[in-house]
């Protein structure tokens, strides 16, 4: 029995060295700055999103958040950096949807449900299809019947290969009968640049990069996805109202960190980004760019990671959408 006593006596104590270890690291979290790496180049939504949290983390703890933009190959570079990153919440990841599509299109170098722990949601996000201006149609059906007499001679720029902008565009052709031909880009700025320039004709752009150059009008905008209007452009018809109701496709921002990271670390994470998704400023400047607080527990955005996952699985095979080569 005093054998069984001391084994017992050893298991309690490593049972509270474990949790005062987890209280420690919660309190002591952070003790330095924070890398939060987004796998686009600057210029696009994740850009945007990441500097308005980081600013505030900052402002939050005294520790500096540094937002390093890693983009190209498909989001996977500096995806991969964080999940091969030390599991100690110094770290993180603001990504969008593409992190739960790529795999479904390409072998990644990571598990997306196994090699990340979720931290929180961010926003979520609708897209709208902008064109240059040079393009003769002002709605929707005009622009179906435009692209359908043009077979292959319009092109629609996305942030890369096997990102929601690009499923967008792939099912637009899928639900319309037009033929439209993808060019990737690296990211949404060099994308949205190209547009303004003429390069390409058309996009399904997010807002934060697309509404500033609706309003000055040098993009046209001609639906939105989404179940509501977008009040940054309350002119500007959803899909659904335009006469395409099965184009659905709002994706969401979120951030997470390597597997492994202490929950205490992540727990601390999540409630700080969601006060600061509370923020009045912040709230007002998300939605003025057509954006909306999504604010979830770390439990909750796992589950949303593997249905999302499942649904673009779907959504993939059923159109027979292929990665450019």
């Amino acid at each position: 029995m005093n054998a069984f006593n001391a084994v017992v006596r050893m298991a309690m104590v490593g049972v509270l060295m474990a949790i005062a270890g987890s209280v420690a690291a919660q309190q002591a979290y952070p003790n330095k700055p924070i890398r939060l790496i987004t796998p686009y180049p600057p210029g696009g939504a994740t850009s945007v999103v990441s500097r308005l949290v980081g600013q505030k983390l900052t402002e939050s703890w005294g520790q500096q958040v540094i937002v390093d933009n890693r983009g190209g190959g498909n989001t996977i570079i500096g995806s991969e950096a964080v999940a091969k990153s030390p599991p100690d919440g110094y770290t993180l990841l603001l990504v969008n949807s593409a992190l739960v599509i790529i795999p479904n299109l390409l072998s990644a170098p990571y598990d997306v449900i196994k090699d990340f722990a979720p931290v929180a949601t961010v926003t979520s996000i609708g897209l709208i299809l902008v064109l240059h201006p040079s393009v003769p149609a002002s709605n929707l059906q005009e622009f179906i019947a435009l692209a359908k007499s043009r077979p292959g001679q319009l092109n629609y720029a996305s942030s890369g290969s096997g990102n929601s902008n690009h499923l967008v565009g792939e099912l637009f052709q899928s639900l319309t009968g037009v033929r439209i031909q993808h060019v990737p880009y690296k990211g949404a700025g060099p994308g949205l640049t190209d547009l303004l320039g003429g390069q390409v004709q058309l996009y399904f752009a997010s807002p934060p990069s697309a509404v500033p150059h609706i309003k000055s009008g040098r993009l046209k905008a001609i639906a939105v996805t989404g179940a509501t209007r977008l009040s940054a452009l309350p002119e500007v018809p959803t899909f659904t109202e335009a006469g395409l109701s099965d184009l659905n496709a709002d994706s969401w921002q979120g951030i997470l960190a390597p597997a492994g990271t202490p929950s205490a670390v992540i727990d601390k994470l999540s409630t700080e980004i969601a006060k600061i998704l509370a923020m009045p400023d912040i709230k007002e400047r998300l939605v003025s760019q057509g954006m909306a607080p999504f604010i979830s527990t770390p439990e909750q955005f796992a589950m949303l990671l593997k249905s999302d996952f499942a649904k673009y699985a779907k959504i993939i095979k059923t159109a027979n959408i292929k990665l450019d080569d």
